[in-house]
């Protein structure tokens, strides 16, 4: 385990990305979120850190500096002396590919829930982002896909399903951190 681990977490909005993210940090993994890269470059340009605005930036990045930009940016964030690291958020192959080539141990971990389970879970939590309807809610899934999340979910190298408990779900999580880091 003299490797240093780095797992792209990936999955649809109100899978369970950020508690697998505060696992990841009890156990010593650093920790970073793609989605903060273009929250903090909507306030850097004065926009409103809505749904739609954060999408519609997220796609003008990727459009103007290519499908990986948001990656990149998050390169500067990873620090040279973290021994393991989890970034939540990974959207596209692209993204994976920036990733895999800067370290030597990366793994996409995906997380699945369903669409019902997910969008109760986003009304619940209620972030400035979230959608407040069923319709925002698959609009946003659109969103989503279209960066490439589904094939990053498919051909991922780890997954995880969170339907059951919270319980359940954080004890699998830790479970399966703990096999990423003995498989690298």
């Amino acid at each position: 385990m003299s490797k240093r681990v780095v797992i792209l977490l990936a999955g649809m909005p109100g899978s369970g990305k950020s508690i697998v993210a505060e696992i990841a940090r009890k156990m010593g993994f650093s920790t970073f979120t793609l989605g903060d890269v273009v929250r903090q470059e909507a306030a850097r340009r004065g926009l409103p850190l809505n749904g739609s605005q954060l999408g519609e930036l997220a796609r003008k990045l990727r459009k103007e500096h290519g499908a990986d930009a948001i990656a990149k940016i998050a390169l500067n964030y990873i620090h040279k002396n973290d021994k393991h690291f989890l970034i939540d958020g990974i959207r596209s192959p692209a993204e994976i590919k920036v990733f895999k080539t800067a370290f030597d141990a990366a793994y996409v971990l995906a997380i699945h829930s369903s669409p019902k389970t997910r969008f109760r879970r986003l009304l619940k939590r209620g972030r400035k982002d979230d959608p407040k309807t069923w319709e925002e809610f698959e609009a946003r899934d659109r969103r989503e896909l279209s960066f490439g999340l589904g094939e990053v979910i498919a051909l991922a190298d780890y997954m995880l399903v969170n339907e059951d408990s919270l319980e359940k779900f954080k004890k699998d999580a830790e479970e399966m951190l703990r096999r990423m880091l003995e498989d690298a």
